[in-house]
């Protein structure tokens, strides 16, 4: 049953990491101007990888715990949410609307981390990072969307 259910969720995240296939980044994005900071290419496949693993391993946890009903419905609809980012930003070109679905996932993915470790302490800590990686992607947003204002028109 665990692995049945670790296999379920990832399969959730492994629909939402498709998104990056689908709507690559490509020649759009790598003529926007982006901040000193921003990661190289090579770590963002790594660490959704890394994250999707820990979020899937996190949600096993809670779905094989009582009360984690109102977890698991915030992990599902932050699932959701993570789904759209990529449509949309790198899909549509919409960074405005981009940052606004990449806040409501920062907001989600903190809920849904407070509500795993009202479940399960170890479930709630291994969303940590998720929460950490969630700031970095919505600060990047957000910088490429002041660097690029001209790209922001209508957007």
């Amino acid at each position: 049953m665990t692995i049945a259910l670790f296999l379920i969720f990832l399969a959730a995240c492994m629909a939402a990491g498709s998104t990056g296939a689908l709507f690559a980044p490509g020649e759009w994005y790598r003529n926007l101007r982006k901040p000193s900071w921003t990661p190289p290419g090579w770590m963002f496949s790594v660490m959704w990888t890394s994250l999707y693993l820990l979020m899937s391993w996190a949600a096993t946890r809670v779905a094989l715990s009582d009360g984690g009903q109102i977890a698991l419905a915030l992990w599902a609809l932050q699932i959701a949410l993570n789904t759209l980012w990529t449509p949309v930003f790198f899909g549509l070109h919409r960074m405005r609307a981009g940052l606004a679905i990449i806040a409501l996932l920062w907001a989600t993915v903190v809920a849904t981390s407070i509500a795993f470790f009202q479940v399960d302490a170890l479930a709630g800590a291994m969303m940590l990072p998720y929460i950490a990686w969630v700031s970095v992607a919505a600060g990047l947003n957000l910088s490429i969307l002041r660097l690029n204002p001209e790209q922001a028109v209508g957007r």
